[in-house]
């Protein structure tokens, strides 16, 4: 039986499919894509592509229509979409990891789709080498509870890879990965570092106002000033980006041991709980 062809033309409705394609080396096969993808991938910008729209509002006619012969999204996908797709013969990769291994197994399956299954292994060893490097280093360290959170409204726990991230990096995720839990529930954790990326939001996550409006002023980390925006792709995009988001994390929970990295953000409070930032 004769291998399928490779992908040429590729709609890109995953971000974390954009990164990978592109860390690889094979953006150029990246017809269309969405504003998000070209938020993360800067690099979208210097060949024109169709701006598509995000995985849950993009519209089968319009994906469709930029002649794909692959198109890759997050799961849950709109079902009527992903019917109309298929019906037009292109093909579907659908993506939902939660752990590191499962993001792993992503980048093998894309490289694969594309003729780059080597480039594929060395991004996946790349990516290994760096969180174990980390770990080595914080190995034997005090592990502070550190609290990340991926959204404010409801508040939502990040995922289970930020969770390894975070324990690669010397501390103890506190909460359920990837669950709704309430304040409440936070400040009676306690925890010694807070941590927000809220998906779509980049660095803007209003730090004070959350400590304020949650009455978390009482937290351990609001007293010893840990509190910290990391920027969504860092770590809400489960690709090699995330080596960001351990940087950042390892500063944040072990800046005797790792240097301040580029984009995290930190908040102090004084006396009266008024926050002032201070950019690292």
């Amino acid at each position: 039986m004769s291998p399928l062809p490779t992908p040429r033309r590729i709609a890109s409705l995953q971000p974390s499919a954009t990164v990978i394609l592109a860390a690889i080396g094979e953006l150029d096969r990246v017809v269309a894509c969405t504003k998000y993808c070209a938020d993360v991938v800067p690099e979208i910008a210097s060949h024109p592509r169709i701006i598509l729209a995000d995985s849950w509002t993009a519209n089968a006619e319009q994906i469709v229509a930029t002649q794909p012969d692959l198109v890759i999204a997050s799961v849950p996908y709109q079902e009527k979409a992903v019917i109309e797709i298929l019906k037009s013969g292109i093909r579907f990769l659908g993506f939902a990891p939660k752990t590191l291994a499962d993001i792993y197994t992503d980048v093998a399956i894309i490289s694969g789709a594309v003729g780059a299954s080597g480039r594929g292994e060395q991004v996946i060893a790349h990516m290994q080498q760096r969180i174990e490097q980390v770990r080595a280093r914080t190995a034997g360290v005090p592990r502070p509870r550190v609290f990340c959170e991926e959204w404010g409204k409801p508040l939502i726990a990040s995922q289970a890879w930020v969770a390894e991230l975070v324990e690669a990096a010397g501390g103890e995720f506190v909460g359920t990965p990837g669950r709704q839990i309430s304040a409440e529930e936070v400040a009676q954790m306690d925890p010694e570092i807070l941590v927000a990326a809220w998906c779509g939001a980049g660095d803007r996550v209003p730090l004070e106002k959350i400590i304020t409006g949650r009455k978390w002023q009482g937290t351990c980390a609001a007293r010893a000033s840990r509190i910290y925006c990391i920027p969504d792709e860092y770590l809400n995009t489960p690709a090699p980006t995330l080596l960001r988001g351990l940087d950042a994390l390892a500063f944040a929970i072990h800046p005797d041991l790792f240097a301040s990295t580029k984009g995290i953000r930190q908040i102090t409070f004084d006396a009266s709980s008024v926050a002032m930032k201070v950019p690292l």
